[in-house]
C-alpha cells in the first residue's frame, strides 16, 4: 500500500472516489454543490491544497495499491495552528471496497506520524459522530482520547449532528 500526500496528478482519481462512494459518504459528510467532485473542480482544489501543504497549513494523504491507482483512503490535517496550541483536526474517509481491511488505519496512522514528527505538532482532534462506531473504534485503536460531546456540531446530510470529540496528544 502506497500512502502519500496528495499530488496534482490524482484529480481524475479523487473525482472517481468521490462519485463512486458518493453514497456510501453520505450520511457521514457534509453536502457538496453540483459539480464539486468532477475531475476539473477537483484540479482547482488540489492546486490549492499543493499551495498549502507547501505552507505546512494543511495535509492531505491518500492511500491506494500500487498496482492500481485507485484511491482507497484519504486522511487530511487541517486547521493546523502553531504557536502555543500546535494542534490540528484529522478528517478520514474510506472507499465502501476497503472497508475492514486496515487500509483507514495505516493511512490515519501516516498523518499522525506525519502531524507529530514533520509538523512537530502536540495535539490532533478528531470528531465523529455518536452512532457511528466505526470511527469510535478507529479513533480508540488509534489512541485517540474522548472529551466530550458537541451538540449540533456539524451540518451532515442535511442535519444538525451531535459529534463526539477526541484528540490525541504527543508522548
Amino acid at each position: 500500500m502506497i500512502i502519500r500526500l496528495l499530488q496534482l496528478q490524482d484529480a481524475e482519481h479523487m473525482a472517481h472516489y468521490y462519485q463512486t462512494n458518493s453514497a456510501h459518504f453520505k450520511p457521514w459528510a457534509p453536502s457538496h454543490p453540483h459539480g464539486f467532485h468532477t475531475a476539473e473542480a477537483w484540479a482547482a482544489r488540489i492546486q490549492d491544497y499543493i499551495t498549502q501543504q507547501k505552507q505546512k497549513s494543511f495535509a492531505y494523504f491518500v492511500a491506494y495499491q500500487a498496482d492500481c491507482p485507485k484511491i482507497l483512503a484519504h486522511c487530511t490535517l487541517s486547521q493546523i495552528y502553531y504557536g502555543p496550541l500546535q494542534a490540528c483536526y484529522m478528517g478520514y474517509g474510506v472507499a465502501a471496497c476497503a472497508q475492514g481491511t486496515g487500509t483507514m488505519r495505516r493511512t490515519c496512522k501516516e498523518a499522525i506520524r506525519y502531524a507529530f514528527d514533520e509538523l512537530n505538532l502536540n495535539r490532533i482532534m478528531a470528531n465523529y459522530m455518536p452512532h457511528n462506531n466505526r470511527s469510535a473504534k478507529l479513533l480508540q485503536r488509534l489512541g485517540f482520547q474522548k472529551e466530550g460531546l458537541a451538540k449540533n456540531y456539524l451540518k451532515i446530510d442535511g442535519r444538525w449532528e451531535h459529534h463526539v470529540l477526541t484528540s490525541l496528544v504527543r508522548t
